[in-house]
């Protein structure tokens, strides 16, 4: 791979730019975004809690669904709006309680069709206490033919 081969650098404030920008009233912010990982955040509303003040699982799996999307663009290298959820699983661990609710995806495989990741979730920066985990597969916009 030659450095033209490269892909270019995508920063996590082009990407919480762009989703804000896009995709309004997410609640997602992309921390930090490299060509292996991304790290996603959201502040935590209180429609989205449940009895006892869990976080819904359906807010969960959004994060999870979302920092997935921001690792294809850290992996390609460019914004991939088209990329699509193929299949995403989640396992719920524990209750989730606290104000701030984190991802991080991790690159198990990237292709010029697919990417495959796993996402662990936890809250309030407390990592060592996952409160559920997934793994999806996002389909790629197939590559626009050459004049």
């Amino acid at each position: 791979m030659t450095a033209s081969d490269k892909p270019a650098v995508i920063t996590a404030a082009a990407v919480t730019e762009f989703v804000t920008r896009e995709f309004p009233g997410t609640g997602n912010e992309c921390v930090e975004v490299g060509p292996t990982h991304a790290v996603a955040r959201h502040l935590v509303q209180p429609l989205e809690l449940r009895p006892g003040g869990f976080v819904s699982g359906p807010t969960q799996f959004a994060l999870a669904d979302a920092v997935l999307w921001y690792l294809v663009f850290g992996a390609a290298g460019q914004m991939e709006p088209m990329a699509l959820t193929s299949e995403l699983s989640i396992r719920f661990l524990r209750p989730a309680v606290g104000l701030v609710l984190y991802a991080r995806a991790e690159l198990h495989a990237f292709g010029r069709r697919n990417m495959v990741g796993s996402v662990t979730l936890w809250m309030d920066g407390r990592t060592e206490k996952p409160v559920s985990v997934a793994q999806g597969t996002y389909v790629r916009p197939a590559p626009t033919p050459a004049p």
